[in-house]
C-alpha cells in the first residue's frame, strides 16, 4: 500500500510539475510566433496624424502603426498634433482599445527637406524625440531624403555625421533609437554608423533602397547584420503587390532574417497595385496579409497566397482613404 502511495504521489508530481511548465511553453511559443511584426504608416495609408488611421489599420489587419510627425514646409518644426496632450492620449486609449502597438514615428518632412542644412534641425529632432517618450515609442525614423542624398551629394557627409552625432546625443537622453534611411548602399551606410558612433542611430532598413538599385538584398542585410538594423521598411516600389512581385522573394528574405536572428517590425510602405494606387484597404489588406503568410506563419493565411498571382479579395470594394 506504501509502495503504491509513493508511485500514486510521484505521478502526480509529475502530472502537476507538467502542467506548470505548460504556461511556459506557450509564452514561448507565442513570443517565437511575435519575433516579426507587421505595421503600416499612417501618411501611406492616407491618414496623417488621424486617429482613424488606428481603426483602419486594425481593419487592414497589421500588429502597429508607424505615425507621422506631420507636415513641415517651411515651419520651424514639425506640424505635429500629438505635442498636444489631449490628442497623444486619446491616439494611447484607442491603440490600447484596439489592441495595436504604435512601432515608430516617422519624420518623413526630411524626405523632401535638408537634414544637413536646416536651421532648426535639433528642435525638430528634439520635438520628436519628446513626443515618442510621451508616447512609450521606442524608434524614430529619420530619412536622409532627396537632399540629404550622399551618392549625389558626398559633400554633404561630413556635415551629416556630425549633425547625426548630435542627435544620437539627444535620443541617448531620451532612451530612444533612431533609424536612419539613406541612399547608400550596405557598406556605405555601415560605415557612415560607424563614424556618428552611436548606439542610439541605426539603420532603418527598405528593401526597395537595395531592389531598385540592383543590389543583392540577401548580402545586404547580411553586411548591416542584426545589430544595426532597428526596423524595415518591407515593401518595393509601386506597381504590384508583394506576393506578385518577381524582384523579392519573402520567403528567402525570412531565412536571411531568420539566420541573422533579426526580430523586430516589418513596416508596409507601398507596393500598391498599379491599377487600383489610392484603395487603401485593398492594397494594404494584400501585402500585410502576404507578410504575416510569410513571417508569422500563418498557415491559412500562407495557402491562400500559395499560387503566386492569385489575386486578394476586393477588401474594400472601390473605397479610399
Amino acid at each position: 500500500m506504501q509502495h503504491q502511495n509513493r508511485r500514486t504521489f510521484i505521478a502526480n508530481v509529475a502530472l502537476l510539475t507538467g502542467a506548470l511548465m505548460i504556461p511556459n511553453q506557450l509564452l514561448f511559443a507565442a513570443a517565437k510566433k511575435n519575433r516579426y511584426k507587421i505595421a503600416v504608416i499612417d501618411l501611406m495609408i492616407l491618414k496623417r496624424q488621424k486617429i482613424s488611421a488606428l481603426p483602419l489599420t486594425k481593419e487592414i489587419g497589421a500588429d502597429g502603426l508607424e505615425i507621422d510627425m506631420g507636415g513641415l514646409g517651411a515651419r520651424e518644426t514639425f506640424d505635429n498634433k500629438l505635442a498636444d496632450p489631449k490628442v497623444r492620449q486619446e491616439y494611447l486609449d484607442k491603440a490600447k482599445e484596439l489592441n495595436l502597438e504604435i512601432c515608430s514615428l516617422a519624420m518623413t518632412g526630411f524626405y523632401a527637406q535638408s537634414f544637413a542644412k536646416r536651421p532648426t534641425y535639433q528642435k525638430m529632432i528634439q520635438d520628436c524625440l519628446d513626443t515618442a517618450k510621451a508616447m512609450n515609442v521606442k524608434v524614430v525614423f529619420l530619412p536622409l531624403g532627396v537632399q540629404g542624398d550622399l551618392v549625389k551629394n558626398p559633400e554633404l557627409r561630413e556635415l551629416i555625421v556630425e549633425r547625426l552625432k548630435v542627435a544620437g546625443k539627444m535620443a541617448s537622453k531620451a532612451g530612444i533609437t533612431i533609424g536612419i534611411e539613406s541612399s547608400l548602399d550596405a557598406k556605405g551606410e555601415l560605415q557612415l554608423l560607424k563614424d556618428i558612433d552611436c548606439k542610439h542611430v541605426k539603420s532603418y532598413f527598405n528593401f526597395s533602397n537595395a531592389i531598385k538599385n540592383g543590389r543583392d538584398l540577401h548580402e545586404e542585410l547580411r553586411i548591416l547584420g542584426k545589430k544595426n538594423i532597428i526596423q524595415i521598411h518591407a515593401t518595393n516600389e509601386d506597381g504590384v503587390w508583394l506576393q506578385n512581385d518577381p524582384k523579392i522573394d519573402l520567403n528567402k528574405v525570412k531565412k536571411t532574417l531568420d539566420d541573422l536572428d533579426w526580430s523586430g517590425w516589418l513596416v508596409v510602405e507601398r507596393s500598391r497595385d498599379a491599377s487600383q494606387p489610392t484603395n487603401v484597404k485593398y492594397n494594404f489588406s494584400a501585402n500585410t496579409s502576404y507578410l504575416k503568410s510569410v513571417f508569422q506563419n500563418n498557415k491559412s493565411s500562407s495557402d491562400s497566397y500559395r499560387m503566386r498571382g492569385r489575386a486578394c479579395p476586393d477588401f474594400s470594394g472601390k473605397q479610399s482613404y
